[in-house]
């Protein structure tokens, strides 16, 4: 028999897995695939702290190899709820827990649909699921190690369909084929504290971090490609942490975060603002962190059978788009073409998460003919 997309989703989300905990979340669904006739593979990492549960999980020793991907580890629960953040219940069609939207609803999905693909048969090819813990996380023991696995196996994934949350009201709507660049930055300026009513016997870092920060904000950084918005530089903190108003301060702090499209990279950005910074001079310590380059799937095969799968469903042709923040794809590109389509992302993080059963059903029923389309039986 087919499997409930809903009474699945109900047992991940009774697994209270707030990063880095699983609590019986990988358990559930290495029960349920092997039920399945996947062979499950769990594969833990960890990095100088918790460990971190991953699964593999396959069905099929033949290529082409169709990967669904995802992470059952959630953000905490936060605020005041109306029901149990943890506890699954369905309620005027919908169904709520902290996960239900991002994204434990549309891992159960996956399964169901495997359950009912395989219905009419074996599959043609393979079958696969990456499920990591850690996508909430500092993502340095999840999907990434579950790659690193696979290819010392000699291991590949053909095509991979992440489930997040892509559609903003109404499922259907849109579908991500990539995701812009993250940068951060933190910048050090230092001068010599001094008596503020002798300035020139002091050496004040505020102006000079005052004018670093306008030379970096003072132009857009682009105006946008052919698949992704104009590049954005968000200023984050701006510290000096100084009580007392007769004193110059002998250090002062900024903080800034990029949003990249593909006409840029991590390097190139990194250059040019250890450049910019160069220009105005002093004593200056600068840090960038990366956490993820731009990336893009050019529209084709595995995006053409997620959208014509959708419009059968729901009759709306979902978007092709490249907004909002980073996910694993991120990682899952350097393997294979990958695109994310999932449930509506309107509660995801939110006190009282939830989404309607009926967009369940529905994400189920794309999730087959996404299958029949790619995957197909012999």
């Amino acid at each position: 028999m087919a499997l409930d997309p809903i009474s699945l989703a109900q047992d991940l989300i009774r697994c209270a897995s707030v990063t880095p905990e699983d609590a019986g979340a990988m358990a559930v669904l290495t029960r349920t695939l092997e039920g399945l006739g996947f062979v499950c593979h769990a594969v833990d990492s960890a990095t100088g702290g918790p460990t971190i549960r991953n699964l593999y999980a396959r069905l099929g020793d033949s290529g082409p190899n169709f990967c669904f991907a995802g992470h059952t580890d959630v953000v905490p629960a936060g605020g005041t709820w109306t029901v149990d953040p943890f506890g699954g219940q369905v309620i005027d069609g919908r169904l709520f827990g902290r996960g239900a939207a991002d994204m434990k609803g549309a891992i159960a999905c996956f399964v169901a649909a495997v359950s009912r693909f395989l219905e009419n048969g074996p599959a043609k090819g393979s079958i696969s699921l990456l499920i990591t813990g850690d996508e909430e996380g500092p993502a340095v023991d999840g999907t990434v190690k579950v790659l690193d696995w696979l290819a010392a196996r000699g291991e590949k994934l053909d095509l991979c369909l992440v489930g997040e949350p892509t559609n903003p009201r109404h499922l259907g709507e849109m579908m991500k084929i990539g995701r812009r660049g993250s940068l951060n930055c933190k910048i050090r300026v230092f001068g010599t504290q001094g008596h503020s009513a002798y300035p020139h016997l002091a050496d004040n870092p505020i102006p000079r971090l005052l004018e670093m920060l306008r030379r970096l904000t003072e132009k857009p950084l682009d105006d946008g490609s052919e698949h992704f918005q104009a590049s954005t530089l968000a200023l984050t903190t701006v510290d000096v942490g100084n009580a007392a108003t007769n004193v110059i301060p002998a250090e002062a702090r900024a903080g800034f975060n990029i949003r990249f499209n593909d006409l840029h990279s991590g390097a190139s950005l990194e250059k040019w603002i250890r450049d910019t910074l160069a220009q105005v001079g002093g004593d200056i310590e600068c840090s960038v962190e990366v956490s993820g380059e731009s990336f893009l799937t050019q529209p084709g095969l595995l995006s053409d059978a997620v959208a014509d799968a959708a419009f059968a469903v729901t009759g709306r042709r979902p978007e092709l788009s490249t907004t909002g923040g980073t996910s694993d794809a991120r990682f899952i590109k350097n393997f294979c073409p990958v695109l994310e389509f999932g449930l509506v992302a309107q509660t995801m993080h939110k006190v009282d998460e939830h989404v309607q059963i009926a967009d369940m059903q529905a994400l189920t029923d794309i999730y087959v003919q996404v299958l029949d389309r790619l995957v197909g039986h012999p």
